[in-house]
């Protein structure tokens, strides 16, 4: 495996390339992301991934300082996983050698709702490291986890939108045994907040079990928030939403099958988790 740290060596490295698969990574691997390489070599050669944590996304009082870099070991998984031909780990400079004035920001019906309300310049901080990183690697394929479902959506349009040449291919969320969604800020649990960190999933399978006995979506959200905030966690939403467009589906939309997703966020301590899960009622 190549690793580059600058665009022209970048790009002279995958000269000549069609069908470079890519996975855009903020670094300090886990299973998950060795998933999406895997995912990614299926469907291109040769596979691309980068390491670059996005001042951007991250917002004045969030975890961009503290934000786990590990590249060497990072290096020594992709090693071993023998999946990925060139790894791009740009510094801050390279990426962004003057200050970024010119940004994407996708449109407030998607983000500004749950994550972007949450997080008002998250998606905007996204959509223009991807774009930018589009530019500079240039695959045919583009990898991303639904644990990051709404972001999966945005990049999706964002794709269309711009008539980016760029396929963009969703791998399923990959669990702990007790059904933690993998994620690198899982590290800063203390083993107490480890052990009770399932719970936001068990939560969501709730939301499914509750939506197939017929309650309204209002019951099933109010529900979720109050079992997990009994628990002692901070919840920012528990939301029953339209897979197609993340809006509120209406009770005779959910009656009639319309394909949902249970998206949470809430807050264990100082650590912030997502996940989600999708559903229909039968």
């Amino acid at each position: 495996m190549k690793v580059v740290h600058n665009i022209q060596e970048l790009r002279d490295q995958l000269q000549g390339q069609t069908r470079v698969a890519f996975v855009p990574t903020m670094g300090n691997l886990h299973q998950a992301h060795l998933s999406l390489m895997k995912l990614a070599r299926q469907h291109g050669d040769p596979v691309v991934a980068s390491i670059f944590v996005n001042r951007l996304q991250f917002g004045p009082n969030e975890d961009f300082d503290r934000y786990p870099r590990t590249l060497q070991d990072d290096v020594a998984k992709m090693e071993q996983g023998r999946d990925v031909y060139v790894l791009f780990a740009p510094s801050e400079k390279e990426m962004y050698p003057e200050p970024q004035n010119f940004r994407v920001s996708p449109p407030d019906h998607l983000g500004r709702i749950l994550e972007g309300h949450f997080r008002p310049d998250f998606f905007e901080g996204v959509c223009t490291v991807v774009l930018k990183l589009f530019s500079c690697v240039q695959p045919r394929v583009a990898v991303f986890g639904k644990k990051d479902y709404q972001q999966l959506m945005v990049v999706r349009q964002m794709v269309r939108q711009f008539q980016l040449p760029v396929e963009i291919l969703a791998h399923e969320t990959v669990r702990e045994d007790d059904g933690l969604a993998m994620s690198s800020r899982n590290r800063y649990l203390s083993d107490s907040e480890r052990a009770e960190a399932p719970q936001l999933y068990q939560a969501l399978q709730e939301m499914a079990r509750q939506l197939q006995q017929g309650d309204s979506r209002e019951q099933i959200e109010a529900r979720a928030t109050r079992t997990l905030a009994e628990r002692g966690w901070q919840v920012d939403y528990m939301a029953l939403r339209r897979q197609s467009d993340l809006l509120e589906p209406t009770e005779e939309q959910i009656l009639a099958g319309e394909p949902l997703v249970a998206l949470a966020a809430a807050k264990l301590g100082a650590t912030r988790l997502i996940d989600n899960l999708e559903m229909t009622k039968a």
